[in-house]
């Protein structure tokens, strides 16, 4: 045997690129449960502007979205003129989609309309009942793309005024922040994640 030791890897989601800032997010955020109201408005709209692109397109544009958005502050957001629209729409670190840019402001108006009722954070969560969805898929492949939960989400979030928010990007907004645990059973994630739902 070699004197240095290999690091053995350990087994995760088939997902996963040998990107060290994929990597790091696997391991350590996706599918672990989220309850910041303003953590999950930021991860539901940079699921939104995933659509059409890769997510590690987005993940490693993040710092630059925060920069942008004024780390997603919806009342700061919900005030952008057309004047700081324009110039979102120079900033090379983000996605310079105007469409996508004017989601993230109306999403943000729509925030704040969610906050008079509940705060974000119950009111994302009431679609699962306040709990995870434990899931038990050994693969990729057999993990859906949309769920009865995420359509419904979907439908009142667009009756709400949100936009790029279609039922696969609220599934893949599901997964990210914990609203159910779609790691794959061998992966090292998914017997830690399970249990902080208590019911593995």
């Amino acid at each position: 045997m070699n004197h240095l030791e290999s690091k053995i890897e350990p087994r995760r989601c088939n997902w996963n690129t040998k990107d060290p800032v994929y990597l790091a997010y696997h391991d350590t955020e996706w599918g672990r449960p989220l309850h910041d109201s303003k953590a999950l408005f930021e991860m539901l709209c940079l699921e939104g502007m995933q659509a059409g692109l890769s997510w590690i397109t987005i993940l490693k544009r993040r710092e630059s979205y925060r920069k942008a958005f004024a780390g997603f502050d919806p009342k700061q957001v919900s005030l952008f003129s057309r004047e700081k629209q324009e110039q979102l729409m120079s900033n090379s670190g983000i996605i310079r989609n105007r469409l996508k840019i004017q989601a993230i402001i109306v999403n943000a108006k729509g925030y704040l309309e969610i906050e008079k009722e509940k705060s974000f954070s119950d009111y994302i969560w009431s679609f699962t009942e306040g709990n995870p969805i434990i899931h038990h898929y050994k693969a990729h492949d057999h993990i859906p793309a949309f769920t009865e939960e995420s359509v419904k989400m979907s439908k009142d979030l667009k009756k709400r005024g949100f936009k790029f928010v279609g039922q696969t990007i609220c599934y893949a907004f599901m997964q990210a922040v914990g609203m159910v645990n779609d790691h794959e059973t061998d992966c090292f994630c998914y017997e830690p994640i399970s249990r902080l739902s208590g019911k593995y």
